[in-house]
């Protein structure tokens, strides 16, 4: 059985190789491309064979930050053959072989070159279809396992009450019921509990929790909401999530009532693991353990923000900065390690379950033809034309007709890039069509007067 293999496992791994396995660095800078050739980089040998890493994310994207562009990054084909090449090395160039689990960025499609790209969380919102949600989380499972990727970051689940926070189009609005509804269907197209089918993944809700109303509108802001209010409106689209079978849960950056989120044991244990009997792992957002002690300042250490975090119940450190020094805080007696064990548990579990140690590898010739395809366009297509709301048509000008004069305003109606929401890659743009490019077909471009007026970000 799955346990047996947990705990037999976790009896052969040395104190080092437990905590590799709660260690998720930046994963872009883990593979060189040379043409057509994947080979590893040095810097991931070193995250092997020094911290010996179990997971690692957005190995795949691309995008202004991580640099990777059309030209140097990953299409679907040359991610099969990276994960396939970092997984040979970590299965056999590591005592025990243990696959790694790769993590993508998915709240609105597989954030990545190549791949299908579906309205961001507002507009999904807009659908109001729980089908089509089910049938866009099918999409996004396939194509991330596909490529050789298990866990996609998403949906976000926060609700927005404050239209100041930065982050309002990436979550399906303010309501619980129509997020937790919409997100739940995501999940279970995702493949919920069920993922030893190869077309399903660890869905990863995020952020835990009351993310959305931070003081001053401000991203990661100290959140002052009382049990109540928590309880009626914030938690309930979560527990519906674990409920329709989430694997993993993200924590959110910011404190509720002066207790950062990323070490509220009352939160990750007490109510998610024990309460809702959450059988999965819980993962930090991205430094956010680190931030307990850089910008809460509610620890006197990284080292004593990893020892809060892992007892609170928070399992996997993205960014993978912190918990390296849980080695330590263990040798001195800081904490015990069966701590450790409880936590390593959880993410083994899981590999276990998706069989890859059986089989971590995939076949790059589905990657190739399954990924991008028509046929997924459709549902995103689908899912775009549900989304649009019309709140008045003045005159009777819809549908629009040839030869109407059409003044088209705004730095976006012609901006690719724009266009295609959060967190997305850098797609071909003979696959997307701009609003002026579309009325310029359908109208005649002597009849659109465009002017590009101010610009999203200028001096």
């Amino acid at each position: 059985s799955t346990e047996v293999r947990v705990q037999d496992l976790l009896s052969r791994m040395t104190l080092e190789e437990k905590v590799g396995q709660l260690l998720c660095p930046m994963g872009w800078e883990m593979y060189e491309r040379n043409g057509n050739n994947i080979t590893t980089s040095a810097l991931f040998r070193q995250q092997i064979d020094a911290q010996k890493t179990g997971m690692f994310w957005a190995v795949f994207r691309a995008d202004p930050w991580t640099k990777k562009t059309l030209e140097n990054g990953l299409n679907p084909e040359l991610a099969a053959k990276t994960a396939n090449t970092l997984q040979e090395y970590a299965v056999n160039h590591t005592r025990l072989g243990i696959p790694l689990f790769f993590a993508e960025e998915a709240p609105h499609g597989h954030m990545a070159i190549g791949t299908t790209v579906f309205p961001t969380g507002i507009g999904l919102a807009s659908t109001w279809s729980e089908k089509t949600m089910l049938s866009v989380g099918k999409v996004i499972a396939a194509e991330i396992r596909r490529q050789g990727a298990h866990i996609g970051y998403g949906p976000v689940v926060d609700l927005v009450r404050d239209p100041r926070w930065s982050r309002v189009e990436e979550t399906f609005g303010e309501d619980p019921v129509l997020s937790g509804t919409m997100a739940a269907a995501l999940v279970r197209g995702m493949g919920g509990r069920n993922i030893k089918e190869n077309n399903s993944i660890i869905s990863t809700p995020k952020h835990f929790i009351a993310y959305g109303i931070p003081e001053s509108g401000q991203n990661g802001a100290q959140t002052s909401i009382g049990l109540r209010e928590l309880s009626a409106n914030f938690l309930p689209p979560f527990h519906k999530l674990v409920d329709a079978g989430a694997l993993s849960i993200m924590t959110s950056y910011n404190s509720t009532d002066g207790i950062p989120c990323t070490s509220n044991k009352y939160l990750l244990t007490d109510v998610l693991k024990k309460e809702w009997n959450f059988n999965g792992f819980v993962v930090s957002d991205l430094y956010a353990i680190d931030v307990i002690h850089n910008t809460h300042k509610a620890a006197a250490s990284i080292e004593d923000a990893a020892i809060r975090s892992i007892t609170a119940g928070t399992d996997v450190d993205l960014g993978a900065n912190a918990y390296q020094h849980l080695i330590k805080a263990v040798q001195s007696n800081k904490i015990q390690e069966h701590v450790i064990d409880s936590a390593v548990a959880r993410v083994l579990r899981l590999k276990f379950e998706m069989k890859l140690f059986e089989n971590p590898y995939v076949n790059v010739n589905e990657a190739k033809k399954n990924v991008g395809t028509k046929e997924n366009a459709e549902v995103a297509l689908q899912a775009a034309r549900e989304s649009i709301i019309l709140l008045k048509n003045r005159n009777s000008i819809l549908p629009l007709s040839p030869g109407l004069k059409i003044a088209v305003i705004g730095p976006n109606a012609d901006n690719i890039y724009n266009q295609l929401g959060d967190y997305t890659a850098p797609q071909d743009p003979k696959r997307i069509i701009t609003i002026l490019k579309g009325l310029n077909d359908f109208i005649g471009e002597k009849n659109v007067r465009y002017v590009k007026g101010c610009s999203v970000r200028d001096t």
